[in-house]
């Protein structure tokens, strides 16, 4: 039997399986991924050299399965994979709105956890929470915890902070990456070349999270370390405070956490 299942194998799922492979968590015929399409699961077994299939079925049937489809094709994907997973499957939910009552519900299975993936985790710098149900055993547990941070971070976290962590990781590395889209445009208005604007402006946002992290100080005492008196950095934030740079930041997170709220 497979030691891991994945009922979907889009990007989620490929940063996943590339993460559990890298740290040698399991080899890659233990590994076991199904799609709908033949395409899909070609690449996947020619990049990873894990099983593949069309049968959701067989995915099942891993102690650990992975429900990394669309959140609106969740409900259609368990009810026909239910009946194939055994007492003692460990099912894991990759999507926000799915409580772990619903996926209990759903699924019939005891063993529920909820994760909130973001897509850095294909370059092993993911952060991730995750919500470990109480049908679980410590094993159960630790075993989820280890293929997590085969990617990146992770934290566990009470269910009702969930939509607040999808929000603050989950959904913003889209926004950074508008960010660091619009710094390189920046650049390049002044006449630096598009790539090395994208690796400047790239490797100045790595560093200031790695600063924040390692650092221990609030962000906003660093931010004020950047700025000299009637210097160049404080009239950028000048200018991002007219704009309602940090008002957007917020308005556009509790968007993210209505929407997975109405999912």
């Amino acid at each position: 039997m497979h030691k891991i299942g994945f009922l979907g194998c889009g990007n989620m799922a490929r940063a996943i399986i590339g993460g559990v492979l890298a740290k040698g968590i399991v080899a890659p015929g233990e590994i076991i991924a199904s799609a709908r399409t033949q395409a899909t699961i070609d690449a996947a077994h020619e990049r990873f050299g894990i099983d593949v299939t069309l049968d959701n079925a067989e995915a099942c049937k891993a102690s650990v399965v992975f429900l990394a489809v669309k959140p609106q094709m969740y409900e259609s994907v368990i009810v026909e994979a239910a009946p194939h997973f055994s007492s003692e499957t460990v099912l894991v939910s990759i999507a926000p709105g799915k409580t772990l009552a619903w996926l209990s519900d759903a699924s019939g299975l005891a063993k529920v956890v909820r994760l909130m993936p973001n897509t850095p985790a294909a370059v092993g710098e993911g952060m991730t929470s995750v919500v470990i149900g109480e049908g679980c055993t410590a094993e159960d547990a630790d075993l989820v915890l280890e293929i997590v941070d085969s990617f990146g971070k992770s934290e566990r976290i009470p269910e009702h902070l969930m939509d607040a962590a999808s929000a603050a990781a989950g959904c913003s590395p889209a926004y950074v990456y508008m960010m660091i889209e619009a710094m390189a445009d920046a650049a390049v208005l002044e006449g630096m070349p598009r790539a090395q604007a994208y690796r400047f402006a790239a490797q100045a946002v790595v560093g200031a999270g790695k600063m924040v992290l390692e650092s221990g100080q609030h962000p906003g005492a660093l931010k004020d370390a950047v700025c000299s008196p009637g210097g160049t950095t404080i009239e950028g934030v000048r200018t991002l405070e007219a704009c309602g740079f940090r008002s957007s930041v917020t308005e556009a997170l509790i968007a993210t956490v209505d929407k997975a709220r109405s999912l």
